[in-house]
């Protein structure tokens, strides 16, 4: 794991540094933070969010104009706010510190930036235009996990705004807004039916040509825009979900950030807490187990607050899924305790439609995902059986406990009853375009490798390199 990058505070008063900055020349920003202190491109890649081939690139002489990734560069090279304004960026009000490395999450110094629901709009537009257009500034971001400590703050300290109205062309009312949630309700089935990959790109474009239009040039009250934006932060959200199930991970993390920030104009604290447990679920699923349990804490918390006890329960459930990442066995038995208790009062009459996935058998399924990360399979294997009661809609969910159960069976010693159970998963992830549900797969295969000797177990794994490709 490479060191976190640190510059001194001397370094925004470089010449060098300060000429770069007021030309907004970010190769020339990289070749003398590289100068002095020794960076490689893969760490200040790795600092500021970017893929390293990109920040090559960048350093060869490709211009960086989007705001987005000037701030996410100012951000991680914990730039002075003298700094910040000679790139032509907002302070973030904070001393420059000696020590720049990536901050912690519970880091009080740092008040998230003001601004309007406007500039959220502008932002949120931003990404579906850039990713519909396959910009590499947008493909090229990677996940961070310190990326998500300003959206959280914010959410927490920036209060909704009290008018969300404008006065546009065109007069917006309750059709529209029925229309993108009917159209979210329409993509997320086809999410869980076929995978994150089978519409991805659709929902960008939706987003970018229908929706931003409306919420750029509409006409509308606060009450319709408030109901307009968490219309449109559902869907993003979603967008943000596919990314996560295709691996593009960094861009899936600026789907949540830009949903997060949507829902708060919205007032919508409910689906602000969704989020911040689908930020959670990538966190921990990427082996940021501490950003998990402070993001599933926050929406714990959010969801509390809006009165959802099905939110509260599967925000517990994350919570317990990134102890278990850190193999704290009492943390995480504690958070699952309270998740089942917590759903068991739950009355799910006004649970939201984006959450009726929701129910015993996912529950079950982290369940299982949690003791296998804590090393008992038996115990997952339980869990992981009764997973599979479940809709029958949800394809993807099926594949990923399907693949669960062989794996807890292969690491029990049970070869043949994994190859079994594994080939069920298989069959189905043939179908999906979803990298989660490969990786399981893969898992599987790897579990199953010391008795690759045996027979069924050795025509099963060539069997999954038939189907998903000759492993690396």
């Amino acid at each position: 794991m490479l060191d976190p990058l640190r510059i001194p505070a001397a370094t925004w008063s470089d010449p060098g540094v300060r000429d770069a900055l007021s030309r907004r020349d970010v190769g020339a920003l990289f070749r003398r933070i590289s100068q002095l202190t020794g960076a490689s491109q893969t760490r200040i890649g790795g600092a500021v969010g970017l893929e390293q081939g990109y920040v090559s690139r960048v350093m060869a002489g490709r211009k960086v104009t989007s705001i987005e990734v000037l701030e996410r560069i100012a951000d991680g090279c914990r730039m002075s706010d003298e700094a910040r304004a000679a790139l032509g960026l907002a302070p973030r009000n904070r001393p420059c510190q000696d020590d720049m490395a990536l901050p912690p999450p519970q880091r009080q110094s740092d008040p998230p930036v003001g601004r309007s629901w406007r500039e959220d709009i502008r932002a949120a537009a931003q990404l579906w235009e850039g990713d519909v257009k396959r910009r590499d500034v947008i493909r090229q971001m990677a996940f961070s996990s310190a990326g998500y400590t300003l959206p959280a703050l914010r959410w927490f300290t920036a209060p909704a705004p009290r008018n969300v109205e404008q006065t546009g062309l065109h007069t917006v009312g309750q059709p529209d807004i029925e229309t993108i949630r009917e159209m979210s309700a329409t993509y997320r089935r086809l999410d869980n039916q076929y995978g994150g990959g089978h519409s991805r790109y659709a929902v960008a474009r939706y987003l970018h040509q229908e929706v931003a239009p409306i919420l750029k040039d509409g006409h509308y009250e606060t009450s319709t825009g408030r109901n307009l934006l968490s219309a449109v932060a559902e869907l993003t959200q979603l967008a943000g979900w596919q990314a996560y199930d295709v691996a593009d991970h960094g861009v899936a993390q600026l789907y949540f950030t830009r949903a997060l920030e949507l829902a708060q104009a919205a007032g919508d604290a409910g689906l602000g807490a969704e989020t911040l447990a689908a930020m959670s679920h990538q966190a921990t699923y990427l082996g940021h187990g501490v950003t998990g349990v402070d993001l599933a804490r926050a929406a714990k918390q959010t969801a509390n607050r809006a009165g959802l006890t099905v939110l509260t329960a599967e925000a517990t459930v994350m919570e317990a899924h990134a102890h278990a990442s850190l193999r704290d066995e009492r943390a995480c038995t504690a958070a699952l305790h309270q998740a089942e208790i917590t759903l068991d009062r739950a009355d799910r009459s006004s649970t939201p439609q984006w959450l009726g996935y929701f129910n015993e058998a996912y529950l079950s399924a982290k369940f299982g995902h949690c003791f296998r990360a804590l090393g008992k399979p038996a115990q997952a294997e339980r869990f992981a059986a009764r997973s599979l009661r479940m809709d029958e809609q949800y394809v993807r969910g099926k594949a990923f406990n399907l693949a669960l159960l062989a794996t807890t069976q292969a690491q029990q010693g049970e070869a043949e009853r994994a190859c079994a159970i594994g080939a069920e998963a298989l069959t189905l992830t043939a179908r999906l375009r979803s990298a989660r549900a490969i990786r399981y797969v893969r898992e599987l295969q790897t579990e199953l490798t010391p008795c690759r000797q045996r027979g069924s177990v050795q025509q099963f794994i060539r069997r999954i390199d038939a189907v998903l490709g000759t492993r690396r």
